[in-house]
């Protein structure tokens, strides 16, 4: 029996919403053969200080080589890098990888605050990342860090920020729109060539934590079944619409993003 193969570089995200959690989780919804480096372990609580833990270099690397070495992958994601050096680290890998489609989703900020990419990382993950990814997917305020400027305002800004983007390396810009207020949701995928909008119904919630995982896994997922990635993006964007529409929410701030909801509910009128 053979299955499509995907890894994700990315941390942990110990209550369950996010990070290698949401991934592998997507990955297993999607019927794909998923596979973790963990970067970091993400812990961010009330009790204790300290709320993020790296790993060391030799670990990554490991975790990565065991990965690619006896299993194989047909797709892979980068999440969560948070330093400069956990990001060239990374880039060596894949360069020296004979994997096909790299999502790079560039996590700076997460849903309750907290500081995922250290900002002397920044300049690290546009000149070493950003030219290897097949699908570069960042949110308005990642899109505008990225750029060194205000998050796009309307979609017309996204248009012209998917340009500038797309001037950096990656071969697809998808500019997640979600936050974006006052309009209809919609995300803007550019090729270089093309620009195509992607709506969908816009939930009102505030349960979305994961989401942005959820999406860039599901479309690493989409590409390592063959699909192409305007494909990839619109079966994505199905996946965590349904998941951010039934997403769970636990009494205590920002819930989660539900996982399953796309297989469950799909019968009663999601595509």
């Amino acid at each position: 029996m053979s299955i499509p193969r995907t890894l994700t570089i990315a941390g942990s995200a110990s209550q369950g919403s996010a990070g290698i959690q949401a991934d592998l989780k997507t990955f297993q919804e999607l019927d794909v053969y998923g596979m973790s480096a963990i970067t970091a372990i993400v812990a961010t609580n009330q009790t204790i200080d300290q709320g993020i833990f790296t790993h060391s270099l030799d670990a990554i690397k490991a975790q990565v080589y065991s990965s690619l070495e006896h299993v194989g992958a047909d797709a892979l994601k980068t999440g969560m890098l948070f330093t400069e050096e956990i990001i060239k680290l990374t880039a060596d890998l894949i360069q020296s990888s004979d994997v096909k489609h790299i999502v790079v989703d560039p996590v700076m900020i997460g849903k309750m605050g907290s500081q995922l990419l250290k900002d002397d990382a920044i300049e690290a993950l546009k000149s070493h990342l950003l030219p290897l990814a097949s699908v570069l997917t960042p949110n308005l305020k990642e899109t505008g860090r990225l750029l060194n400027q205000q998050a796009p305002q309307s979609p017309e800004e996204m248009k012209e920020a998917a340009v500038e983007l797309y001037q950096m390396g990656p071969e697809n810009i998808l500019i997640k729109g979600g936050a974006l207020e006052g309009y209809p949701a919609v995300d803007l995928l550019f090729d270089g060539k093309n620009m195509m909008e992607i709506h969908s119904e816009r939930i009102n919630t505030i349960h979305t934590s994961g989401a942005g995982c959820t999406y860039s896994a599901a479309i690493t997922a989409e590409l390592a079944k063959g699909f192409s990635v305007e494909e990839a993006v619109r079966s994505a964007k199905d996946f965590v619409t349904a998941a951010i529409q039934y997403s769970l929410n636990f009494e205590r701030g920002i819930g989660s993003t539900y996982h399953a909801a796309y297989r469950k509910y799909k019968e009663e009128g999601l595509k």
